[in-house]
């Protein structure tokens, strides 16, 4: 259900965060490795992926263009989690190789401004390893591309965006559209997504933090503004899309961990970074919810969604995400006990599972409940957020 107004949400907010206690039926949510032990597994696991690298393009084998974005985030994070350099040159030398390739890295025939989000978050992460000013010159170049497509205050009062052919909607549900990122820059495509709204969110908040532009700030406020309006439902989970052309939305199951991981990731950063608390609150209800639902994890708390143990497919790469979001709000709020100890536990909770239920020696299948298997690129994916995360959140 769509929520008219945020004083809605906010006390459906309230009731669900009373509570960031870790459930008792959860599997598992600790553990006592040490962690070079947990910095070692996570690049044993790391360096069962790179030879699926394919040197002329700086994606890897087996898994999608977006999907290859992400693998950079985790090598990026690794190296700045563990203190280390090893995965320093091939991250930055591969991210530059696509920039290069791809301009604004939208890739040809795919055009998905999302797509291109992935690719400039990954460059992001990677300055703050590695400090490369290049790279952050790569996300600030997404960002300026990106933001022709985002509406306006100003266009969702004339009900015109100059990069669309049609007419959007200046209100849905008697809230502005100003704030939202169209999924796709082709002049007729009229949806808007949480993904790529929530990417362009994040993307502006770091930005935000790394130059201190404070166009950076107000455009991340915007677009999280237009989230919190729109896009939560009574539940506190994310939906996933609208169009502007009639405010008809996806179906209210359309409901992923990407959504939320991503919102929970770039409001992190929006609150620390404005010290407004509106923001750190709003992600501490939603993160409860989202690490408590029954949609994507049973009552032993390990994530189902995105099993898929013959073929890669997009829905593969969500979770991931979600874990990466995790980590972030766990970063930004050292101080909150309660927090940290539900991330904590969360975390380990699929830690654990991967090693126990769905390793293949430094293999890992993306059905984390299991059963082990062989070797898929897809699989190795999904698990190396979950691997590497642990090395903070332990």
């Amino acid at each position: 259900m769509l929520l008219p107004t945020f004083s809605l949400v906010a006390l459906l907010s309230s009731v669900a965060a009373q509570d960031l206690g870790v459930p008792l039926s959860w599997r598992k949510f600790s553990n006592s490795r040490p962690k070079d032990e947990r910095i070692s597994i996570a690049q044993n696991a790391i360096n069962q992926m790179t030879p699926q690298l394919n040197s002329g393009t700086g994606e890897f084998n087996g898994i999608g263009y977006w999907q290859s974005g992400n693998v950079w985030s985790v090598l990026a994070n690794q190296d700045r989690l563990a203190g280390t350099t090893i995965n320093r040159d091939l991250v930055v030398n591969n991210l530059n190789l696509v920039f290069s390739r791809w301009q604004h890295y939208d890739q040809n025939g795919c055009v998905y401004n999302d797509d291109a989000m992935w690719w400039a978050q990954a460059a992001l992460y990677a300055y703050r390893a590695y400090g490369n000013s290049d790279l952050l010159s790569h996300a600030m170049d997404v960002w300026d591309h990106v933001t022709g497509y985002v509406i306006t205050p100003d266009q969702a009062s004339s009900g015109r965006n100059p990069n669309k052919n049609f007419a959007i909607q200046s209100t849905c549900n008697g809230a502005t559209m100003a704030g939202a990122v169209f999924w796709r820059p082709t002049t007729d495509d009229t949806s808007i997504n949480s993904i790529t709204t929530g990417l362009y969110l994040t993307l502006s908040a770091f930005l935000a933090e790394y130059t201190q532009d404070s166009k950076y700030t107000s455009a991340a406020i915007q677009s999280a503004e237009w989230m919190r309006s729109h896009q939560i439902r009574s539940d506190n989970l994310l939906l996933d899309s609208i169009l502007a052309t009639d405010c008809s939305r996806s179906p209210d199951g359309w409901i992923f961990t990407y959504n939320s991981g991503k919102y929970i990731e770039g409001l992190s950063v929006l609150g620390a970074i404005t010290g407004d608390s509106q923001w750190t609150s709003l992600m501490v209800n939603i993160l409860n919810s989202a690490v408590k639902t029954n949609v994507w994890e049973g009552s032993d708390g390990i994530i189902t969604e995105g099993a898929s143990p013959n073929e890669n497919n997009d829905a593969v790469g969500f979770k991931s995400v979600l874990i990466r979001g995790l980590a972030e709000a766990w970063t930004r709020n050292a101080n909150n006990g309660p927090l940290t100890t539900l991330i904590h536990s969360y975390g380990d909770v699929q830690y654990n599972a991967l090693l126990d239920l769905a390793a293949t020696g430094n293999t890992y299948s993306s059905s984390w409940p299991g059963p082990p298997q062989g070797f898929t690129s897809w699989g190795q994916m999904a698990a190396l957020d979950v691997l590497t995360t642990n090395i903070l959140t332990n």
